[in-house]
């Protein structure tokens, strides 16, 4: 099994910054898409951002130009940087990472985190 564990999440006064982290571990053979979610209150969950092992990256309209996701393939561990978060931004994040996992055999793996939440108020 492949466990996604997140960290970085809390309370931002509007215009601030949070550095999301996520670390996959586990039997990972190797981790091809990472990504972010977000889900508010009373909302579907959306995704935020996504990146490819070789690093091409895709964002929902409403957070291009103020976050930025980045990976670190060694480490199995995908960022989220945020600028600028807007109140609108409050929501708990999730980590999702697709692959293939190395035991029992070779098999294909979609994993997720467990969320952390992040609020933007003043």
């Amino acid at each position: 099994q492949v466990q996604l564990v997140e960290s970085g999440g809390g309370l931002v006064q509007p215009g601030g910054s949070l550095r999301l982290s996520c670390a996959a571990s586990g039997s990972i053979f190797s981790i091809t898409g990472m990504g972010w979610y977000r889900q508010a209150p009373g909302k579907q969950r959306e995704l935020v951002a996504n990146i490819t092992r070789g690093g091409s990256t895709n964002y929902v309209d409403s957070v291009k130009g103020r976050f930025t996701i980045s990976r670190d393939n060694a480490k199995n561990t995908v960022f989220l940087q945020m600028n600028s978060l807007k109140p609108e931004d409050t929501a708990v994040y999730y980590c999702n990472a697709e692959g293939t996992a190395l035991f029992p055999e070779l098999l294909p793996f979609g994993s997720w985190g467990q969320g952390i939440q992040v609020t933007v108020s003043s």
